[in-house]
């Protein structure tokens, strides 16, 4: 018998942009990521299928918040000519649209973005069953969804936000995406539905008279693995428009020219999760195999596309570095699998802090 696969929670979404060091400098300020888990400059050469089929030079960082959720990894094309997006993304476009990030009180994060005079889109809004959310955009023009949350790995007192709570999608057809996302990786559980039109879609883009169809999915499985306690639970927002013909968001642009790139999850016994998506009509089409390296830290990654071909990343971690300034690295391999790491090791990550 197959060893099953675990997920154990969003560990990254991929942020394309002109520069690694002011886009972490933005979001290291605001939203309290601090903590790099690496920075490497190196040579892309496995993504050839969305790099036109050449190797790319490339800096990329992945950094956490240590208050829980997902991670951003910001990476930049050192050697080509970005191509930017011919026109602005808006609600429902083919790709990840959205990044949710989590605070612990939207009221409260919703006044410091204001103080900050940081580019807000939408008032704090409320959903039927859902918790309050507001939209703000980066430097870059990518779309926030500040979402409040009640799960938390660790609560700082001065800690308004978390990591990444999940992100929104386009869908050019809402069912199919629907199954998807409960086949391929459990999120079978349909927490929100609504059709019309919506407020904070309406500020997002200067128009009242369009509709959408939106879903929030959520797994009802456990998350396991390693960093699960840290990662926390996701949720995946799937967005149909109703009233125009929306447009891919990378079509005719390289993964990593500017705008969220990927979903990244970590996961566990990657063989497993490939023979699972191909049962499924969803090959990888992208698989490191053996392993990567990443200088601090290695393991496997594979992609698969949703039907819509956003790119959807799994990481299989097997080295990580705990505390770089000690040389003290963890080796996954030689631990249980499905076992959450002890708290006192996660914690140590976020000795390596930078603290503006």
């Amino acid at each position: 018998m197959s060893k099953p696969f675990y997920i154990s929670g969003i560990q990254q979404v991929g942020i394309g942009n002109p520069s690694v060091k002011d886009t972490w400098a933005f979001y290291r300020r605001h939203f309290g990521f601090q903590v790099p888990v690496f920075e490497e400059e190196a040579v892309a050469d496995l993504m050839l299928p969305y790099t036109g089929g050449q190797p790319q030079k490339r800096n990329a960082l992945l950094t956490l918040n240590m208050n829980g959720g997902g991670g951003l990894e910001i990476w930049q094309y050192t050697e080509r000519e970005l191509i930017w997006p011919e026109q602005p993304t808006l609600p429902g476009d083919l790709g990840i649209h959205t990044l949710k990030i989590k605070t612990r009180d939207v009221e409260a994060a919703f006044r410091y973005c204001q103080k900050q005079a940081l580019d807000l889109v939408s008032d704090v809004q409320q959903r039927a069953g859902q918790p309050s959310h507001f939209l703000l955009r980066d430097l870059q023009g990518n779309m926030i969804e500040i979402t409040q949350s009640r799960y938390w790995y660790r609560r700082q007192p001065k800690g308004l936000f978390g990591g990444v709570a999940g992100a929104a999608l386009g869908t050019s057809d809402l069912e199919r995406s629907r199954r998807f996302w409960g086949k391929i990786l459990g999120f079978d559980k349909e927490v929100y539905r609504e059709e019309g039109r919506f407020a904070d879609f309406d500020a997002w883009s200067e128009r009242s008279d369009e509709r959408y169809r939106r879903v929030i999915l959520e797994r009802s499985g456990a998350y396991q693995g390693p960093f699960s306690p840290l990662l926390g639970p996701a949720q995946i927002e799937l967005v149909q428009a109703l009233d125009r013909q929306p447009r891919k968001l990378y079509e005719n642009r390289f993964w990593g020219d500017p705008g969220y790139i990927h979903l990244c999850f970590d996961v566990v016994h990657m063989e497993a999760l490939k023979d699972h998506s191909e049962s499924l009509n969803h090959p990888f089409t992208v698989d490191s195999a053996n392993s990567f390296d990443m200088g601090e830290a290695a393991g496997r990654f594979a992609y698969i596309e949703d039907p819509d071909g956003t790119l959807i990343e799994f990481v299989e971690t097997q080295k990580v570095p705990i505390v770089k300034k000690l040389n003290w690295y963890l080796d996954l391999s030689k631990r249980e699998p499905a076992k959450p790491l002890p708290r006192w090791m996660i914690n140590a990550m976020g000795w390596g802090a930078v603290k503006d």
